[in-house]
């Protein structure tokens, strides 16, 4: 039986390049008869010819959805993920610097027990600045997620479905899906894939996007590490606080007795009263926090774990 896969492709005005992608696509899909191919594109809000190419050079095997404005490549794959009905679903650009012959490589892995295979640009067509700082920030990212991946950035990227009916999508956080499937389990790997350099159009990407980037990944680390037990996150910070305010309080009081300083004059007085009570509202946070994702999970019978497989159940 063949495998159904299902592509997903952001685009935003990208006019000059969906004849051209369309083609490659046709090319790649006629070359690999041993799978059940859909194209799925999102029309990311374009303000350009971009709807109207994508309609002009439309084909059986495309399936395009249209925002009503510009939300973003995340929101544009998260849409794309939830439209796809294929056994494996890869995600690429629609710029035509992802290569489409690479899908190839991406599927012989997943066939070789991967569930979630991840693109490495490894000779990348882009600005020395970009490239550095990108690298800069993959290696952030691997540090405080755990996974270790060189181009966490690149969206060319296969997933068995299975990893991506559970995952929910915000603001820049498509580029962390391999860490949110590691989370639940899954095997990741990666290849190296080939990177063109940019014909048509302009880059959407600016530098600024690297810090949002890394605001997004504080919000994974806590996800990943807090989401199930905040008290050690809002309770650990509070009682750091506490403990500091303790020490400074005992800093001011040997500055009383051996010094002769007076307390209401001291800024180390204040600033160990502002800690402590800092650090108290840690705690409460913690607790509220704790008590706030204990009614989720039981209210919605939400599991806090997954399992692959249970062998008993398959043998009944």
């Amino acid at each position: 039986m063949k495998n159904r896969i299902s592509i997903v492709i952001p685009v935003y005005n990208e006019e000059d390049n969906i004849k051209y992608l369309i083609d490659e696509l046709q090319s790649f899909i006629q070359n690999n008869p041993k799978y059940i191919f859909e194209v799925i594109m999102i029309n990311d809000g374009s303000s350009d010819n971009t709807e109207n190419e994508v309609n002009k050079h439309k084909k059986d095997w495309l399936r395009i959805i249209s925002f009503a404005r510009n939300f973003g490549q995340t929101a544009a794959l998260s849409a794309g993920f939830e439209a796809a009905t294929g056994d494996i679903v890869v995600a690429m650009d629609g710029d035509l610097q992802n290569d489409t012959q690479e899908i190839t490589k991406l599927l012989e892995k997943i066939e070789e027990g991967y569930d979630v295979v991840s693109g490495w640009r490894k000779n990348r067509k882009d600005r020395f600045l970009r490239v550095f700082m990108s690298n800069l920030a993959n290696e952030i990212i691997s540090v405080v997620s755990g996974v270790r991946l060189h181009d966490f950035g690149c969206t060319l990227k296969a997933y068995k479905r299975e990893f991506l009916k559970d995952i929910k999508l915000y603001g820049e956080m498509h580029r962390f899906i391999p860490i949110y499937s590691y989370w639940h389990g899954a095997k990741i790997a990666e290849v190296v894939v080939n990177h063109k350099p940019r014909v048509h159009g302009k880059s959407k990407y600016g530098m600024i996007r690297i810090f949002k980037v890394l605001l997004d990944l504080i919000t994974i680390k806590y996800l990943g590490s807090y989401s199930t037990k905040p008290i050690y996150f809002f309770g650990g910070s509070g009682i750091i606080l506490i403990l500091s305010s303790l020490a400074l309080f005992a800093v001011t009081i040997y500055q009383k007795i051996f010094l002769s300083v007076w307390v209401h004059r001291n800024p180390v007085f204040l600033l160990s009263i502002f800690l402590f009570i800092v650090g108290v509202q840690f705690l409460f946070f913690g607790l509220i926090a704790e008590i706030m994702i204990r009614t989720y999970y039981e209210s919605t019978d939400t599991k806090t774990y997954r399992i692959r497989n249970d062998t008993d159940k398959n043998n009944q």
